[in-house]
């Protein structure tokens, strides 16, 4: 169960949601002494793995009928279809409860953040909301992902994130939700699923892509010319991509390398500040 419990979690999305606490610590942290305190640790750990046995458990118990039919549920390891068993499910719900623990160990200020998480990360797949059955709605909402950014930026620093960095942070998390979308446009339209993917089709949903992820850029840019820079590597992608005819269900499994490198530069240049310290 163990095994399977890992393949549930999509341990090559792990940092999707942890990665954002190591740039929101970088950014927030004023000395050497925040960057190793506990708090931030905590919140590390939690987005890392719990967090992410949530928002699929709960998400491939909900599809578990349409999954059936989706080439990405196959015998290759890399995702796993829905059990079922009462332990498994158990685990599901813990992990959420586990978010609820982290409400008492951080500040107000963070607050936000964390219930906008999960929130939205039960409100995505389970009904009668199940954002991720709406158009655009299961674009938008998948803004679940740079929150944990936010809540460890608050927590460390004691206000809140710049805007620039939540809206475009917002933007970037719509592309790549939409953008992994895209193989299952087929499977989702022959089981009567309605997403902004089928909605648009797939020649306009990469037009979809490039628009967030180009206004991620200039919004970052805004903030940072050297953040848009960074940033301006995912419509550059999407259109290298898309002009050599790299079909999207090979492209989409390159994306946890491309944001891995993005946020290990991302993270860098948050502590490059301390290098006199930590070197």
């Amino acid at each position: 169960m163990v095994r399977y419990l890992l393949t549930l979690s999509r341990p090559r999305f792990w940092l999707y949601t942890a990665g954002p606490v190591l740039v929101g610590v970088a950014y927030a942290a004023g000395t050497v002494g925040e960057l190793l305190a506990l708090l931030p640790a905590l919140l590390f750990a939690y987005f890392l793995l719990p967090a992410n046995v949530y928002i699929y458990g709960i998400n491939d118990r909900f599809d578990r009928d349409i999954d059936a039919e989706n080439p990405k549920k196959d015998d290759s390891g890399k995702e796993a279809r829905w059990r079922g068993e009462p332990a498994v499910t158990a685990v599901v719900a813990l992990s959420g409860v586990l978010g609820l623990a982290l409400f008492p160990i951080t500040p107000a200020v963070a607050w936000p953040y964390l219930a906008g998480f999960l929130v939205l990360a039960t409100a995505y797949s389970v009904p009668p909301l199940r954002f991720k059955a709406r158009p655009l709605l299961d674009s938008l909402s998948n803004g679940l992902y740079m929150l944990p950014g936010g809540a460890a930026y608050a927590a460390v620093a004691g206000t809140h994130p710049p805007t620039a960095a939540l809206v475009g942070g917002w933007l970037w998390t719509m592309g790549m939700h939409t953008y992994s979308a895209i193989p299952d446009i087929d499977p989702d339209r022959a089981a009567g699923i309605e997403t902004t993917a089928t909605w648009l089709g797939e020649r306009r949903t990469y037009a979809y892509c490039l628009g967030c992820w180009t206004f991620a850029a200039v919004v970052f840019a805004a903030l940072d010319p050297r953040l848009g820079a960074l940033l301006a590597v995912y419509p550059l992608f999407l259109g290298s991509t898309v002009g050599a005819e790299v079909p999207v269900d090979r492209a989409y499994w390159w994306f946890p390398v491309l944001n891995g490198v993005v946020g290990m530069v991302l993270t860098m240049g948050g502590l490059w500040r301390f290098r006199g310290v930590l070197l």
